[in-house]
């Protein structure tokens, strides 16, 4: 372990010699684990991160300029979709992405490096239960849909097939999140397939361009942004895991969506034989003014332009068709080739470009007492898992129906959106269309007949609680066999053990 000495010496190179200021008076242990982390900060590493800070926050305040006539919208033959276009495609790409997941060719890489901080808890998000009647997590929700995803394409295939999850934390989710897949059997996973590792931490900064103490003892820090991905990638091995494995295609998508197809056969399907390197999926904006991020060319390479850098006129264009034209909104669920991600490794990561979050950082003052702030005293630095677009040889984009594929969980209850109640409501509102598209007829607790409403509003609940296991339909396949024609009484909770129930005797 390196000294005092070395560590204070490394701190004076880079100008950061005043986070030892309490070391004198800390108890060994705490001293020893301050110099153990100061000790893996590189000193002209720091110091380059400290002054890049300082200057971020320096530069004017205010929107950045508009990016007008430096925009187009992708070109339509690199966009596919799931929800219009000719059935016989969406056949194909589905059969591509089933033979590619029988093969043992795909992954799922899980970005879950973040902290539910605006959520309000204090544990990882994948953690979090939103009151679904079978109290799943969002963890539990995703490995139950590799498993089916598993199953299918071994079905199809005859053959037993892995899709391998990869699971990016940090230092405030490893532990917790490795102790909560051990206490729950890993969901019936394999766990030498559950491969958890650790996304690198930045110092955070205060305007003056010095790393901010939260303790007399520790340092503030924060993950690198999911665009830390690719360090580490290489920091753990994680593409030599990959290529062990065989593992040619892998899919990048966000802890926080609870409707999020993993290893999605269409999307993987569609990319496989577009022949991309690289893809997103993207939903149609709402209105105009919807914050989200929009996939569309700048200088003629595809980039996401977050809707702070679109102006309002330019955010309410139309198309000849009379959709918005620039529509395809962002929501962090990816396609990446292995060789895609070697390269960005090898070639591309120190280029992506460091973002500003202004932050409120509780620090120590020079007394040594804790201030919690009361407005944003420091910067963070953080990188997007999207900024390697641009450095795509072939990107494709992927439409689907923001009510079957996205609804993040971001906000406690307290906000209007994007909140436990309404993520709950997107599935439980998808699982009541899944049964009534299969043939189901709902009865209410006093056994009277509900009436079916195939269009449903978003903003209320449906007429009947249904919640349907991902072990039983991955993405609405297969339930005719067990609700064709019947009338069931809500709740209704179809599980693997009433799907046996339910099961036609003959099948």
């Amino acid at each position: 372990m390196a000294s005092e000495q070395d560590v204070r010496a490394g701190l004076r190179r880079a100008g950061q010699e005043h986070l030892l200021r309490f070391c004198a008076e800390l108890a060994p242990g705490a001293r020893a684990a301050l110099l153990a982390e100061l000790a893996e900060l590189e000193p002209e590493a720091l110091r380059e991160h400290c002054q890049r800070a300082a200057a971020a926050s320096a530069r004017a305040p205010g929107p950045p300029p508009d990016l007008g006539t430096r925009l187009r919208p992708l070109p339509p033959g690199c966009v596919g979709s799931a929800i219009r276009g000719d059935p016989a495609a969406r056949r194909r790409w589905e059969d591509e992405g089933f033979r590619q997941i029988a093969l043992n060719k795909v992954a799922v890489l899980l970005l879950a490096g973040g902290q539910g901080t605006r959520l309000g808890v204090t544990y990882p998000k994948g953690m979090y239960q939103v009151g679904l009647p079978s109290q799943k997590t969002l963890y539990q929700l995703q490995a139950e849909r590799i498993r089916r995803v598993e199953q299918l394409a071994g079905e199809r295939h005859g053959t037993r097939c892995t899709v391998p999850w990869y699971i990016m934390t940090s230092e405030f989710t490893l532990a917790p999140t490795a102790e909560f897949f051990k206490k729950q059997g890993f969901f019936r996973l394999d766990p030498a397939n559950v491969v958890m590792f650790e996304q690198r931490m930045l110092p955070a900064v205060d305007f003056s361009g010095q790393a901010i103490l939260e303790r007399k003892d520790k340092v503030a820090m924060a993950p690198d942004g999911n665009g830390g991905l690719y360090r580490a990638l290489e920091d753990h091995q994680i593409l030599q895991d990959m290529a062990r494995r065989g593992v040619e295609f892998v899919h990048v998508y966000c802890v926080d969506n609870i409707l999020v197809r993993l290893a999605d056969p269409l999307f993987v399907g569609f990319c496989v034989l577009q022949g991309a390197d690289c893809g997103a999926k993207v939903v149609a904006k709402a209105y105009p003014e919807e914050p989200v991020g929009v996939v569309c060319q700048v200088d003629g390479v595809p980039q996401v332009v977050e809707y702070s850098e679109l102006s309002p006129e330019t955010a309410q264009l139309r198309a000849p068709d009379g959709s918005l034209l620039y529509s395809a909104g962002n929501i962090c669920n990816h396609f990446f080739t292995r060789d895609f991600l070697h390269a960005v490794i090898r070639e591309f990561e120190p280029s992506l470009q460091q973002h500003v979050a202004i932050k409120k950082v509780p620090f120590v003052d020079d007394a040594g007492n804790l201030v919690k702030p009361l407005k944003p005293n420091g910067i963070k630095l953080e990188k997007f898992v999207f900024d390697v677009f641009p450095f795509a040889k072939n990107f494709v984009a992927f439409e689907v129906g923001r009510e079957e594929e996205f609804s993040p969980l971001k906000n406690s209850d307290s906000a209007a959106r994007d909140n436990p109640v309404t993520t709950r409501r997107a599935l439980l509102s998808q699982h009541y269309l899944w049964a009534l598209r299969a043939g189901a007829r709902f009865l209410d607790t006093h056994g009277t007949l509900l009436p079916a409403e195939p269009e449903l509003s978003g903003s209320e609940d449906p007429p009947a609680c249904c919640e349907i296991s991902p072990l039983v339909s991955y993405s609405g396949e297969g339930l005719e066999e067990y609700l064709r024609d019947r009338e069931v009484k809500a709740p209704l909770i179809l599980d693997e053990a009433l799907a046996q129930v339910l099961r036609p005797q003959d099948s």
